[in-house]
């Protein structure tokens, strides 16, 4: 029998997942907090999960791992094209289901601990990096005030 194909909607606090089996031909879809979602997740037979590729994709991805399960991250390009309803946890995560149904699907690379640890660094580096060329030329915009509206400068004593 084929591993379950999970299609997993990740947000702060509310998860949705949607999956078919030999049991659920129809579907089925289950809201879950998240320490419900790890414990549901943990006594499931290892199967392909499917998450759309965010921010916490990678991590979440991760400790999906550890439970056995494999992890796919798809673009979030592909999925929103699927989504047939107002774009509710439930629809997004029917949606990502069927994205990993399909062949060809565009699949992301989930990134190690180590490297999002450096791509936090070089984010970090390049806001210091903008807000040292603002804070120049915020300074160079006030040193040419008193020329460009014609102030005379005090005299020194």
């Amino acid at each position: 029998m084929p591993a379950t194909t999970y299609g997993l909607h990740i947000s702060k606090r509310v998860f949705q997942i949607y999956w078919a089996d030999a049991e659920n031909s129809d579907g089925a879809n289950r809201r879950f907090s998240r320490a419900d979602l790890m414990t549901f997740l943990s006594q499931r037979p290892a199967g392909r999960i499917a998450l759309e590729a965010c921010a916490n994709a990678d991590w979440w991805g991760r400790r999906l791992r550890t439970l056995g399960h494999e992890v796919v991250l798809l673009r979030c390009e592909f999925i929103h094209a699927l989504v047939d309803l107002n774009g509710t946890g439930a629809a997004t995560a029917r949606a990502i289901w069927t994205a990993a149904q399909q062949p060809g699907k565009n699949t992301v690379a989930a990134m190690t601990e180590d490297q999002q640890a450096i791509l936090g660094l070089n984010r970090m580096r390049s806001s210091l990096v903008k807000f040292r060329a603002m804070q120049i030329n915020r300074k160079r915009s006030i040193d040419h005030a008193p020329q460009r509206l014609g102030w005379q400068a005090a005299p020194t004593a």
